[in-house]
């Protein structure tokens, strides 16, 4: 009888604002021993230091099980047989959203979420930009019909958070509550008007 699989998550970084939420959702597959494999776009590396600072990269890749280089094709998230529990684009660029959406993946981050597509498992984008326009809406339903789940950063304002650092967790947690990961905490739930959080 075979072994069963590892859970494994893909993480993926591109270049829109909100570098943070990538590395707190990084920090939380780490704390409940989630197998990762992170990568992120050149862009993403900017912003990361851009946003998180000159260490954010070296701390990312310390945190997670395995680096894949963006222009490593032949990487093992590249194809459809390597087993995941989904992958999780954060922050996700207008640029990235619409490689996935015209199926042209063009870098290993793109054709590792158009993998996800085919074989139909999960794939959350955290779709980073505002005001939009009509061609990136229409890029947004199309990965949406092709499956994908598109969530854009918006802080639950019910929740009354205190700091930027608790709206990245929060948005952390939301997003990989998606991927219903054993051992992940769940984020905070509304427990109606008068409950406490």
């Amino acid at each position: 009888m075979s072994e069963p699989r590892p859970t494994r998550v893909v993480l993926g970084i591109s270049g829109a604002s909100g570098a943070a939420i990538g590395v707190a959702i990084a920090e939380k597959l780490a704390a409940a021993k989630i197998e990762t494999h992170l990568v992120v776009s050149r862009a993403g590396e900017r912003t990361l230091v851009h946003e998180v600072g000159p260490q954010a990269l070296g701390r990312l890749r310390n945190l997670v099980h395995a680096t894949h280089a963006i222009e490593d094709i032949g990487a093992a998230i590249a194809s459809g047989s390597f087993a995941s529990a989904g992958m999780i684009v954060a922050p996700c660029s207008m640029r990235t959203l619409g490689a996935i959406a015209a199926t042209i993946p063009s870098d290993l981050l793109t054709r590792a979420a158009d993998v996800h597509l085919k074989e139909r498992r999960p794939l959350v984008l955290i779709a980073r930009e505002t005001p939009l326009h009509l061609g990136q809406l229409r890029a947004m339903t199309a990965v949406t019909e092709y499956g994908a789940i598109v969530m854009p950063p918006m802080p639950a304002f019910y929740l009354k958070p205190v700091s930027v650092a608790a709206i990245v967790e929060e948005i952390a947690g939301r997003a990989l509550a998606l991927l219903r990961l054993p051992g992940v905490a769940a984020p905070a739930e509304w427990t109606g008007e008068g409950g406490s959080p």
